[in-house]
């Protein structure tokens, strides 16, 4: 029974074992669009963000609030370390002078009240308060409409920053795309030498080759390995990096899909500039902070220059207990005042430092601004130059592949006929590698560039294409 049991549990354990390897070997396809998505779900960059722009949103929902009255609530127990009672007796003497003349009129028998002595309820008090104050400033305009632009800029961040990591990611899709097109170069050139040098050693074996053309055969092939091997590990970490910043677990395993075939597009950077130059979400942030900044002037403004009416009223009932028949009264009152904090006003005191220090902000901001236009120029003009060198280029280096594999396939021939050496055929492979991997650097390059470009100008460039 217990080896029933033993084995049962073995058996268990080895299939757990097993059927967490499926998972951890489980291939995740993944298209450009399809990595955007999980990037957008899953994104921590994306989730800060978010916690940011909800932050503002609600500052801005409740900004009315300064309107809200300051209400306050409060109850005590006092008791006075001296109590005095001559009043008192003096009312009640005076209340046992009208009895006693009231009872020889009326023939009513009469019963003094005792003089009130000393005793340790008469030292205490309660006492109740119920205070509301309400400030109004025509400041709170300015702030109100403050909290609104911030919010407003707050989404332009948060757009701003959804747009760069997405963008991000297809750069990096794209990228390793690349990277994996280099490695299957690199591995087709390694099979190549792998079939040579197997070539070599039969043509040896039949005396057809000497031995240093069999040995500088297995040397290319041996060369090559260490090379392939180190980018197929450097794939793999890139695409574990991959893996986490779209939010997929460790070690899952990712196939791409897709190619690097650039979308083209004819356009003019003067023309762009003209068209979508304030469409930039860096303008539009500096414009927002600049008028936020305006508005929270403005406020200081009216707040140092014009008085603020303050509405209270305290509402406060207090019972002593000097007197058994107390009763509880009201010391409560209203008040509607206007202030006026006159110190404000004074050119060197530290809110007309601080309003000073926000109109040298604003000034900071609006040189920024100017130096954003002209830098947005350059980056625009630096776009559209590369877009239009990288296709060229691809253009180039696609007449340039069709000619070297003609002279590879040419130099492959001979080399099997024992008419050419194997460093001119290397020559030949390098060079139509080079082509290749060449021409995809350049696509690269062009979709890299355009991204930038409608990043840039926040724009889609899609009515361009040809």
């Amino acid at each position: 029974m217990k080896k029933t049991i033993a084995a049962i549990f073995v058996f268990s354990a080895l299939a757990s074992t097993l059927l967490f390897a499926q998972e951890q070997e489980k291939v995740v396809t993944l298209t450009v669009d399809q990595a955007v998505e999980l990037a957008k779900e899953n994104s921590r960059t994306l989730k800060s963000a978010e916690i940011d722009l909800e932050m503002k949103r609600r500052a801005s929902a409740n900004s009315w609030n300064v309107f809200l009255p300051t209400v306050t609530a409060s109850f005590s127990a006092a008791r006075t370390t001296e109590v005095d009672l001559s009043q008192a007796n003096s009312t009640i003497a005076m209340a046992n002078g009208m009895n006693q003349l009231s009872s020889t009129i009326t023939g009513k028998p009469f019963v003094p009240q005792e003089p009130l002595s000393e005793k340790e309820k008469y030292h205490w008090a309660l006492v109740g308060e119920v205070s509301a104050s309400l400030n109004l400033s025509l400041a709170y305009i300015s702030k109100i409409r403050a909290a609104k632009v911030d919010y407003e800029c707050g989404k332009i961040t948060w757009e701003q920053s959804q747009k760069q990591t997405l963008m991000n990611i297809k750069k990096l899709f794209y990228g390793l795309l690349l990277q994996q097109e280099s490695l299957d170069v690199k591995k087709a050139t390694l099979e190549n030498a792998r079939q040579r040098a197997a070539q070599a050693e039969a043509n040896y074996r039949n005396g057809l080759i000497p031995e240093l053309r069999l040995l500088n055969a297995q040397v290319t092939y041996e060369n090559q390995k260490p090379e392939v091997e180190s980018a197929e590990q450097a794939l793999a970490q890139a695409m574990d990096n991959f893996a986490f910043l779209i939010g997929l677990p460790v070690g899952t395993k990712i196939q791409l899909e897709g190619s690097i075939e650039p979308a083209y597009v004819n356009v003019n950077s003067e023309e762009l500039l003209n068209k979508y130059a304030d469409n930039s979400m860096d303008y539009q942030n500096l414009k927002g902070s600049i008028e936020s900044l305006k508005l929270n002037l403005s406020a200081m403004n009216l707040s140092s220059y014009t008085p603020a009416l303050v509405l209270s009223y305290n509402y406060q009932p207090m019972k002593t207990f000097v007197s058994d028949d107390s009763k509880w009264k009201d010391q409560g009152k209203f008040a509607a005042s206007l202030v006026w904090r006159l110190t404000d006003m004074l050119p060197f005191g530290a809110n007309r430092q601080q309003a000073k220090t926000i109109q040298d902000n604003v000034k900071k901001l609006e040189i920024q601004m100017e130096t954003l236009k002209e830098n947005q120029k350059v980056q625009v003009k630096k776009a559209v130059d590369t877009l239009n060198q990288a296709r060229k280029q691809i253009e180039s280096m696609g007449r340039n592949i069709t000619l070297a594999q003609r002279a590879y396939d040419s130099s492959a021939r001979s080399y099997r006929n024992g008419a050419t050496e194997l460093l001119d055929l290397r020559d030949s492979e390098s060079q139509l590698n080079q082509a290749k991997l060449g021409q995809l650097n350049q696509k690269y390059n062009y979709i890299s560039a355009l991204m930038d470009l409608e990043y840039t100008l926040n724009t889609d460039l899609s009515e361009y294409r040809e």
